[in-house]
């Protein structure tokens, strides 16, 4: 027996319709650095993504599942990309500013962008690369920047910008009917390890994925909320937020190039955004500027905290400010929604708290399973620690045209049953919360033991001292490896290597405490915010660190 429902198709296209008219009055604010902000409704956002697409059709002749790339900051105008080039049927390809050029070159070759729209300000870097860009066409300018930095340097594309380009364009474009099952977005890997892998998103999985973000039990927002979109465009679709809030009317309030900490929290006083999205190094960087300078919060209910573990007391710093952070985990590969800490109903405050730092509950569509070194499947008992394996409907199954490189081997990342192994170590409870222990790449094996590196950054960011905190594994003749701790200390800070192995004491056992320790003036990063551990590895390895030994 078939069912008797219609079957209608999940794209972007509707996502986009959708909000143009149901949520016509929401606006999508960009902040300029100026006195005020850009203000644009959903309604005219869609109807310039009509324009949008009309001129890329009419004008640069982009057609079937042509690739155009975008290369900018988060604002309206990367909302209108979003929707339009998608709906279209062509392939949105956002890049992202904060590759290596090497990586960006090999990037946009490797999916043969034939378009790119890109913000005036980011022409200092896409300039001197065009030239190395042999399918690039057309180039779009939106916003300030330097055009004269794009001339002559690659004959044969054409320059354009982005208000001529639309402004003459029916504001309304015959949408075609699409398969929910083509591509509709394309972002690759950091490619931390290898070349970057391009992840290809299926308008039926930003569709699913978009109205999971939207659940109770993920981020919930509704159009009588504003959320401040800090986690870039340009890194796995902005954890889904520029659909999601299309889909449910949900103010966006975009940053633009103004990522610092002052203007950051000059927005969150002047736009009074209810919840946020962005990794940890941001919200520490911005409890740093409103201690030093005291800015109105109390907007903000909740914030969507992931990239990377959450230290506890960073949690505990921002509860005292009335502002509630909830970690979330995913990838690239996971579109990128995987959990959130969301703590089951009914608790105290005290009884939430082993919930909230944990990486979260899976929801309804992502199923989970640990894997055990000899590839036995393992208990959810919260004691039992492998490898996390995900699948579902905005998962993975596979990489875009091989990417990875020559080394690159499939089952390194996909089992034989179709699984994505996420790199991932942890721990499931039986209620399904996620604890991650550590990256497989990043656990230290310490005498046939391991010993969790973010378990001890996290006990060591909780010292009053300290700022940032990075572990890593070095060799040790006698245990095989052993932890070292390199410190950042906060501005006028005097804490010692003594005091902080003190600190450790009665809160990490005594034979996991570090005996090599270092300062450095910063924990390296990388393009999305993540702490940057093979650096330190070969700074150590190259004797550039000052170590200490206990």
């Amino acid at each position: 027996m078939l069912s008797t429902m219609q079957d209608v198709p999940l794209t972007v296209t509707r996502i986009l319709n959708h909000g143009m008219t149901i949520h016509g009055r929401s606006q999508v604010t960009t902040w300029t650095g100026e006195s005020e902000p850009q203000r644009r409704s959903f309604a005219e956002v869609g109807e310039r993504a009509g324009r949008l697409a009309n001129a890329l059709r009419d004008e640069l002749g982009v057609v079937g599942d042509q690739r155009v790339a975008t290369l900018m900051w988060n604002n309206a105008e990367h909302v209108e990309a979003y929707l339009a080039i998608p709906s279209m049927g062509a392939v949105l390809h956002t890049l992202n500013l904060r590759l290596p050029v090497e990586q960006l070159i090999w990037i946009v070759n490797h999916a043969a962008d034939r378009v790119v729209i890109a913000n005036g300000s980011l022409l200092p870097l896409l300039a001197p690369i065009l030239p190395h860009l042999p399918t690039i066409e057309h180039v779009i300018v939106s916003g300030p920047g330097d055009r004269s930095l794009l001339d002559g340097v690659a004959p044969n594309v054409r320059v354009h910008e982005y208000e001529t380009l639309i402004a003459d364009r029916p504001s309304t474009y015959d949408w075609p009917e699409l398969d929910e099952r083509t591509a509709a977005a394309l972002c690759y890997t950091s490619g931390t390890t290898g070349d970057p892998k391009g992840v290809v998103y299926s308008h039926r999985s930003i569709y699913l994925h978009s109205m999971q973000v939207n659940m109770a039990e993920s981020m919930g927002l509704t159009d009588r909320d504003t959320t401040l979109v800090v986690v870039p465009q340009f890194h796995v679709n902005a954890w889904g937020l520029p659909h999601s809030t299309f889909m449910t009317g949900v103010n966006m309030l975009m940053p633009d190039r103004f990522l610092q900490p002052a203007p950051l929290a000059e927005m969150i006083e002047r736009e009074k955004p209810t919840h946020a999205a962005a990794v940890p190094t941001i919200w520490q960087g911005l409890l740093a500027e409103v201690t030093a300078n005291p800015r109105d919060l109390s907007s903000m209910v909740t914030v969507t905290i992931g990239g990377a573990a959450c230290p506890p007391a960073l949690m505990e710093a921002y509860d005292k400010l009335g502002v509630r952070l909830c970690q979330a985990w995913g990838m690239t590969e996971t579109s990128p929604l995987g959990t959130m800490a969301n703590p089951p109903a009914g608790l105290t405050a005290d009884e939430e708290w082993p919930y909230r730092i944990t990486q979260g509950r899976f929801p309804a569509g992502v199923e989970a399973r640990l894997m055990g070194p000899a590839g036995e499947t393992l208990a959810w008992d919260g004691e039992s620690a492998g490898e996390l394996e995900v699948r579902g409907a905005w998962i993975a199954g596979a990489y875009y045209g091989g990417a990875g490189g020559e080394d690159f081997k499939p089952d390194d990342k996909f089992s034989e049953d179709g699984w994505l192994k996420t790199g991932d170590v942890g721990v499931i409870s039986t209620d399904g919360f996620l604890t991650l222990t550590d990256r497989a790449k990043d656990v230290i094996k310490s005498g046939g033991e391991w010993i969790s590196s973010v378990e001890l950054e996290n006990a060591l960011m909780a010292h009053p001292d300290v700022a940032e905190a990075a572990v890593v594994a070095v060799p040790d003749d006698k245990w095989g490896e052993r932890p070292l701790a390199t410190v950042v200390l906060k501005e006028g800070a005097t804490a010692g290597y003594e005091e902080l192995k003190s600190f450790l004491d009665g809160k990490i056992a005594k034979w996991q405490l570090p005996e090599r320790w270092a300062m450095i003036p910063a924990v390296p990063k990388t393009s999305v915010g993540k702490f940057d551990k093979k650096v330190i590895r070969k700074q150590y390895a190259a004797g550039e660190l000052d170590v200490t030994r206990l």
